[in-house]
């Protein structure tokens, strides 16, 4: 038979028109596509109403700021945000030299304002003031809100990156950190955003820190505002290091050059603990590596349990951590479900002897994604407190036992599976 000449030899009735096939292919992939996208929207709608009426707006267990020495950094630990705000603005007010400040979201409210007015005045003082913000996360904020004295360095985060639309990691990744450095002397890091709503709603946790350590994150910030930094922009110069402390170094994601430490210290941290293992997140939605992690601890008898919201502020993060639970739950792991109100915090411990406090989330997003900073601090006076900050938010929580979360709903197993394709958009 001639080359090419197959398609002719068949028979009328079985003839192929490739053109249909590859139009039905593409409509029926484009459905296939569409399902999980408009059953997300549908289930952030619903959340949305269900917010309206049943807000996350509960009193919840606080403590107030302790300090712990750190090989001779002192670490004080916020779980209020109204406390913590007040410790920043004293610092900015006390600024002499420098101030550098770095939030993904800053809204434009009376706290909000505050802060930009400590931030005018201490420009006002003469302090040399740099300001990072995420413009993405900031879209809702008018942009007049972002208009500072001119002698204030400011620095955007583009809103939309080239990336985004591929998501193609190293060119779509927000800055989702929250730093706070005044005059190389004290600087904050932590999971709060600066609001109203995260002052007094929110259950959230944040580090200060005095000493020698400060050089961790203000390292962090010269080199993020040295990479970004655009023409019109100062160079800030990077100081080494005079003491070095491997009991509190700071891990940064950068996706832009593939470097991601702080999903490397939680396996590795997991992968050490003989005891037990306390995580504190707001959107839990491990990789493989970290759920095998999880679940190896808790076959060879460590008493492992992660606390989350039982409904967060962002329903489909929720739908798509509930796709663990069987998992984890089987493998006897605990989940605690805080109560009434948003808990945000990005906080672990393991052992009493480490643990860390941060912005990342244990998500993809976080660990492979966002530009993001942890602590990671080996030291049992700061684990201990963690831990008893860990007991207070238990107290806020019910235990989501195996029992009951197999007897949810046929619909709620069905949207779970249903929502499963979005998790690379989380």
């Amino acid at each position: 038979m001639p080359e090419g000449s197959f398609r002719s030899a068949l028979p009328v009735d079985i003839q192929v028109d490739w053109r249909r096939v590859l139009r039905l292919a593409g409509r029926a992939a484009a459905v296939a596509a569409a399902i999980p996208v408009t059953a997300g929207a549908a289930v952030m709608a619903i959340d949305k109403v269900r917010g309206q009426r049943h807000p996350l707006d509960a009193h919840f267990p606080t403590a107030r700021p302790s300090t712990t020495d750190v090989e001779g950094s002192d670490a004080t630990l916020y779980t209020f945000g109204a406390d913590l705000y007040e410790d920043m603005i004293e610092a900015i007010e006390s600024a002499e030299d420098t101030v550098m400040l770095e939030s993904y979201i800053w809204k434009g409210d009376r706290t909000g304002e505050r802060f930009k007015q400590a931030i005018a005045d201490a420009c006002a003082r003469g302090v040399q003031v740099y300001v990072v913000y995420d413009g993405f996360a900031n879209l809702v904020v008018p942009p007049s809100f972002f208009v500072f004295p001119p002698q204030v360095h400011v620095l955007r985060f583009p809103a939309f990156r080239a990336g985004l639309m591929t998501l193609n990691i190293r060119h779509s990744g927000r800055d989702h950190r929250k730093i706070l450095v005044v005059d190389d002397r004290v600087a904050f890091v932590g999971g709060y955003n600066i609001g109203d709503l995260y002052a007094t709603q929110w259950r959230d946790t944040h580090l200060r820190i005095e000493g020698p350590a400060v050089w961790e994150l203000r390292n962090a910030f010269v080199d993020f505002w040295n990479r970004w930094r655009g023409p019109r922009h100062p160079v800030l110069q990077d100081k080494g290091a005079e003491h070095w402390q491997p009991a509190l170094r700071a891990a940064r994601n950068a996706p832009s050059d593939l470097v991601f430490p702080i999903r490397g210290i939680y396996l590795d941290a997991i992968d050490r603990a003989t005891s037990h293992i306390y995580i504190t997140q707001a959107y839990f939605i491990p990789d493989r590596d970290i759920l095998q992690a999880l679940l190896a601890a808790a076959a060879r008898g460590v008493d492992v349990r992660v606390l989350v919201p039982e409904r967060s502020n962002h329903a489909l993060a929720d739908w798509l951590a509930r796709g663990r639970y069987t998992k984890l739950l089987r493998g006897g792991v605990r989940i605690m479900l805080y109560q009434g109100a948003m808990v945000h915090a990005k906080t672990a411990t393991i052992d009493g002897r480490w643990a860390t406090v941060g912005t990342a989330n244990i998500d993809r997003l976080s660990l492979t994604g966002n530009y993001e900073i942890n602590l990671d601090i080996v030291d049992r006076g700061l684990a201990a407190r963690l831990e008893d900050v860990f007991r207070m938010d238990e107290s806020n929580s019910r235990e989501l036992t195996y029992e009951e979360w197999l007897g949810r709903s046929f619909v709620n197993k069905v949207a779970e599976r249903v929502l499963e394709p979005l998790e690379p958009l989380l």
